[in-house]
């Protein structure tokens, strides 16, 4: 990248993709695999609102899968697990 695309401008990230989330038991999981080198390391959020609050968990697990939607269907799968045993102790 040349030094008038860095002082102008041309270095501005990606934007974030809208990820829809997937409701589960009144929690709202959000499948955000991240690109690592072609591969796709498991991560994601929980939310829940809470007496008017939105509480949020961010998690990234050290797995990493080949495709995007393994990913995602792994911390999926890894998210309702972690909502069955924990439930609002999530936000603790």
């Amino acid at each position: 990248m040349g030094l008038f695309s860095r002082l102008f401008g041309g270095n501005k990230e990606k934007p974030q993709p809208v990820v829809e989330p997937v409701e589960y038991k009144g929690f709202l999981i959000y499948q955000e695999a991240i690109n690592e080198s072609g591969q796709y390391r498991i991560a994601g959020r929980i939310e829940k609102e809470i007496d008017g609050e939105v509480k949020t968990h961010r998690f990234i697990r050290s797995d990493v899968l080949s495709s995007q939607s393994d990913a995602d269907e792994f911390m999926l799968k890894k998210a309702q697990m972690f909502i069955d045993q924990m439930d609002e102790k999530i936000f603790d």
